[in-house]
């Protein structure tokens, strides 16, 4: 049997959500989409405010040294004229750029895969393995984020010049290593002992081992946090200077 035309639907048969928001005071809707509204106008202001700066040295570095002398970076939306590769191109051909940049990347992609490789074994280890002590390792590990780059500084070189390192790449890749470790173990650490354990005890009874285990569950459960690690490390490296020097 056929509804009629001007019946109405029963609110059983409407989506929950539409129920409940149905249900509200028109008052309390109101609030809420202003609320979101302001949110959301907010998180842009906040981004505008962290890219503005970006774009004024990105225009910057397109202007000559007089113009950006005489005036601010906004002047170049008046005046296109004033945009110039000039400052590149002298970089470019006078500079010793291309080597630094390679120098720098073959520092920077090797402390950064090992810091996550390392970090993210060490990580599922300390999650969900026992051995002896792992407590208190752990609280090591934790102990040594304190630890500042310039009270290391000094020893390390001085080991580093007993062993023949001081002053070579593998020396500086050894020390972003070394210093990028305990924060790439405290995250991973923690991110992984939230994985349910459900999905492991799982995977072991369907005969995985603990290498498997990490390989086909863990790491790509820990895609986040891994990546995340992957950046920061990247960029902690990449903007070094202390430890080049």
């Amino acid at each position: 049997m056929t509804a009629d035309a001007g019946s109405v639907v029963p609110a059983a048969t409407q989506p929950p959500e539409t129920v409940v928001k149905a249900r509200q005071p028109l008052g309390s809707r109101l609030a809420e989409a202003v609320g979101g509204g302001l949110v959301r106008v907010f998180l842009i202001v906040v981004g505008l405010f962290w890219l503005v700066p970006t774009i004024g040295l990105l225009l910057s570095s397109l202007r000559t040294p007089e113009d950006m002398a005489a005036s601010g970076w906004w002047k170049v939306f008046t005046e296109p004229s004033q945009l110039t590769f000039q400052s590149y191109e002298e970089l470019l051909e006078n500079g010793d750029i291309t080597s630094s940049l390679l120098n720098t990347a073959l520092i920077t992609v090797p402390a950064t895969v090992l810091v996550v490789v390392i970090g993210a074994l060490a990580g599922y280890a300390f999650a969900w393995m026992d051995f002896p002590g792992r407590d208190w390792w752990f609280l090591a590990v934790v102990g040594l984020l304190v630890v500042p780059v310039q009270v290391a500084l000094i020893p390390i070189a001085e080991l580093f010049g007993k062993i023949g390192l001081f002053g070579s790449m593998l020396g500086v890749i050894l020390f972003h290593v070394g210093f990028g470790l305990p924060f790439a173990v405290f995250l991973l650490r923690n991110f992984f002992a939230e994985i349910p354990r459900e999905l492991l005890e799982a995977a072991r009874l369907d005969g995985a081992g603990e290498l498997r285990l990490f390989a086909r569950v863990v790491m790509p459960l820990g895609g986040p946090a891994i990546a995340s690690l992957g950046i920061f490390q990247f960029l902690w490296v990449w903007n070094d200077m202390l430890v080049a020097l």
